[in-house]
């Protein structure tokens, strides 16, 4: 089963955290807008029924991706680090 792309996962929490950060900053409502989809989307990606959820998922998925062994010949020099970011 395919699972959701951690590069797309890691990008969305990224987001979901400069927008909670701008809005709790000064409030706008086109931000509020934006922190919504980025919200359901991820809620949506994750399969989780609250954001809270869904970022304990992302979280624990990027986790995984991260201890997972790349591919040979995709690391930058034995520091266990990928190329493609």
């Amino acid at each position: 089963m395919l699972g959701p792309d951690p590069k797309v996962v890691r990008q969305l929490l990224t987001r979901y955290a400069t927008l909670q950060i701008a809005q709790a900053e000064r409030y706008t409502p086109a931000a509020a807008r934006e922190l919504n989809d980025v919200s359901h989307t991820l809620c949506v990606m994750m399969g989780a029924s609250g954001i809270h959820d869904a970022i304990a998922q992302a979280d624990a998925l990027l986790m995984r991706t991260r201890s997972a062994p790349g591919p040979a010949g995709r690391t930058d020099g034995g520091n266990g680090l990928s190329l493609a970011v």
